[in-house]
């Protein structure tokens, strides 16, 4: 047994000092069953402080004098195990984080508070009644009851309380079915079964693969070893399909399999198909989880017990002792990188962590990323093309309507209104798309000229009618909608431009036999109000989808003949070097959303540029010749993914000291890298949006044709910000690899 005293704990604190901190073992704790991964607490400064243990060593640079005894352990077995604490060193590392708020982040926010790591017990509701005609008549005016009843009449153990929050049943409801009797509550211990021991794996029986479908499979499960696969299916081809049938086969294997979806919104519709199809417990991790749920999955994940976890980007740090699978679909999707603290890109992290656990990693869209598209191209990845819609479903065909010199009726061309009747009358739905949320995006004076900017950012402020107040979508500063121009005092004030509740005002008025179903940030904030309007949507009567980008990604609406993609041109001019791509996807995403039933599919995209070519290619469906002609333009600029690229931001009081802090780094690197050819800086320069929050903003750009060269300089620049002593009003950060640039 080894003497509390031979032994130097290497402890990372959830500080921003990028270093790790010596300190003794607890007293009273046998030093031999201390090991890397555990939660320790530890006095730090004044305060105490939550650590990971990093390292176990017998060694320290502190004199032993200084050395303080850890106060104690929260639990006795390592909740990181070795293959997460190298995924964040290497996180850590490659972002130039504090490896101590790296590890932070990798767990749930209650074992940060320093809650115990108890698996509890979780709530299950059983049915008390058979669902006959008779109740079924009963509850027809209460559908999200019947629904209730109807999804936990599906298990013969009760469902629990987080799977029906997640298909959007409220606690309300619940309740409401309990004091019919119709249902009753029971609280079930959780023991940590195996999630291969429950048999058969299936509930239903998956459908036969097409055969660009099956190529497909066999290519994720040609060899259960790390390959990345890059899985381009063109909208309605029939993905999931391939990701349920190669994630059967990882879990008859013993294995895990770890799904990684980009927003919450697509989360709950993704987990009702998976939870149709197998019996293996299916978890989940997202914002839209109270804290004691997602650290129910995350335990669930760790210790083995479910089979599969669908999460947003911060479950690729979820331990899964048995990982066999990663798939992380619409890969493209800009929601994997993480915009502020540790800015990671969860795709990327994924595939490093494949690599480790030398399992594949599927990476799904309709509309590639360049880097990934790069990667096929040189041969780091596999690509297989699901180029067809599966059971027959043809292309949607894509128009480009001019409106140039057209009289609009609130933003709308009159053979858009024209062709929205008609597929209506036809008995068919109809998407509109429009992304820009609000009334209007801006008040203008009518006299003046004026627009109503934030006071605290370089941005209008958007006019919301429901309830009436103007609101700035950058700082979330809101305030009520003036009666007179500040800069007048005119009464003339008047909405300019479109945003969606506009939108819906106008159509409803148009179309006032039809109901017109508005899909925002707005009208879901209410944690049932997505899955309530999906169901209406789903019902498949003639309505009107109105919304912005959360319609855009993976669902399914068979009903669905026309889209309206009302301003494509916002983003042809975009001053960020990604928009023209983001843009190109954005449409490619929006129009797949029409055809996907019986019916044909039909796209009218409305522009002031109709001979823009990403807009002719886009037209065409031909999303390779667009994609090419972006790499020919990156290659020329040698941008991502023909270069790397990094940006140091800062904020401040006063622009000048942003720009003075950035300087010296500039100077540094042409003092110190100057002799790399390929390290180039650019600025500094105000961000696009110099002003926010009240804060002057400002970046540089580090461009460089190789990665090492980079990182090297990275290293350098960081240690030496971290040596000096800043003003509290300044703050810099790092981004490797941005996704934005705004």
């Amino acid at each position: 047994m080894s003497s509390s005293n031979d032994i130097i704990l290497s402890i990372a604190v959830p500080a921003p000092l990028r270093q790790l901190f010596d300190y003794l073992p607890p007293e009273g704790v046998d030093p031999d069953t201390l090991q890397p991964g555990m939660r320790i607490q530890v006095q730090f400064g004044p305060r105490k402080m939550l650590g990971i243990i990093e390292a176990i060593k017998d060694q320290s640079d502190c004199p032993p004098d200084k050395l303080r005894h850890a106060i104690g352990i929260l639990e006795p077995e390592p909740l990181l195990p070795v293959s997460i604490m190298k995924l964040c060193r290497w996180t850590a590392g490659y972002y130039h984080y504090s490896l101590g708020e790296t590890l932070s982040l990798a767990l749930p926010q209650a074992l940060r508070q320093g809650k115990p790591a108890s698996a509890g017990s979780i709530t299950l509701w059983k049915s008390e009644c058979d669902l006959d005609e008779s109740l079924r008549k009963q509850l027809k005016s209460a559908k999200r009851q019947l629904q209730a009843l109807e999804l936990i009449q599906t298990s013969s153990q009760g469902m629990s309380e987080v799977e029906l929050k997640e298909a959007g049943i409220s606690k309300v409801i619940l309740t409401n079915l309990a004091k019919k009797h119709l249902i009753s509550r029971h609280e079930l211990e959780i023991h940590d079964e195996p999630f291969d021991s429950i048999t058969p794996l299936l509930k239903e029986t998956p459908f036969t693969l097409n055969p660009e479908q099956q190529f497909a499979l066999e290519g994720i499960l040609e060899t259960p070893s790390f390959h990345p696969v890059l899985l381009e299916g063109v909208t309605g081809s029939g993905k999931t399909e391939v990701y349920l049938q190669a994630i059967t086969a990882t879990l008859q294997a013993g294995k895990q399999a770890l799904v990684l979806v980009p927003e919450i919104g697509l989360t709950p519709q993704t987990i009702e198909r998976f939870r149709k199809r197998f019996r293996v417990p299916v978890v989940c991790i997202h914002s839209g989880l109270g804290d004691g749920e997602r650290l129910q999955s995350w335990l669930a994940a760790s210790r083995a017990s479910a089979g599969i976890l669908i999460a947003t980007r911060s479950g690729v740090f979820t331990p899964m002792p048995r990982l066999g699978l990663i798939i992380i679909d619409e890969e493209h999707d800009g929601s994997y990188k993480q915009q502020d603290t540790l800015r990671y890109n969860a795709r990327d992290l994924a595939i490093y962590r494949a690599k480790m656990a030398d399992c594949p990693v599927v990476l799904g869209s309709a509309t590639p990323s360049l880097e990934s598209l790069q990667n096929a191209r040189t041969g780091r990845y596999s690509h297989i093309q699901m180029k067809s819609r599966a059971g027959g479903a043809k292309a949607p065909t894509v128009e480009l309507l001019d409106i140039r010199q057209q009289v609009l009726t609130d933003g709308f061309a009159q053979p858009i209104l024209e062709r929205i009747q008609r597929t209506l009358h036809q008995g068919h739905q109809v998407m509109v798309f429009l992304n820009r949320r609000g009334y209007a995006p801006s008040l203008i004076c009518h006299d003046c000229g004026d627009i109503i900017d934030c006071p605290h950012c370089d941005a209008h402020m958007t006019l919301h009618r429901q309830p009436p107040h103007m609101h700035c979508h950058h700082c979330d500063y809101q305030t009520a909608v003036p009666w007179s121009c500040p800069t007048c005092q005119s009464k003339k004030l008047q909405p300019a431009g479109q945003g969606t509740e506009r939108s819906e005002q106008v159509l409803s008025q148009l179309f006032p036999d039809y109901p017109v179903l508005r899909v925002d940030r707005d009208s879901t904030r209410r944690k049932d109000a997505l899955p309530a309007l999906l169901d209406q949507i789903n019902e498949g009567k003639p309505c009107i989808l109105l919304g912005t980008q959360m319609l855009a990604k993976g669902h399914h609406f068979p009903g669905v003949t026309l889209v309206a993609i009302i301003n494509a041109d916002g983003g042809l001019f975009s001053s960020d070097f990604r928009g023209l791509e983001k843009t190109g996807q954005l449409i490619m995403q929006v129009a797949g959303r029409s055809g996907r039933g019986q019916m044909p599919g039909h796209v009218i995209i409305q522009t002031h540029n109709p001979q823009h070519p990403a807009l002719q290619m886009l037209s065409m469906n031909d999303y390779t010749r667009f994609a090419n002609s972006l790499f020919t333009e990156r290659q020329h600029l040698h941008l991502p993914p023909c270069g790397y690229l990094a940006v140091f931001r800062t904020e401040s009081a006063y622009t000048q000291d942003g720009q003075a802090l950035l300087q010296q780094l500039r100077h540094l690197v042409l003092e110190h890298f100057g002799g790399a050819a390929s390290l180039t800086p650019l600025g500094p320069l105000p961000a696009i949006m110099e002003k926010r929050q009240g804060r002057f903003r400002q970046q540089l750009l580090l461009q460089s044709g190789e990665r090492a060269p980079l990182h090297r300089a990275l290293k350098y620049l960081v240690d030496y910000l971290d040596r000096l002593k800043l003003p509290k009003h300044l703050r810099w950060t790092l981004d490797v690899d941005p996704q934005e640039m705004t």
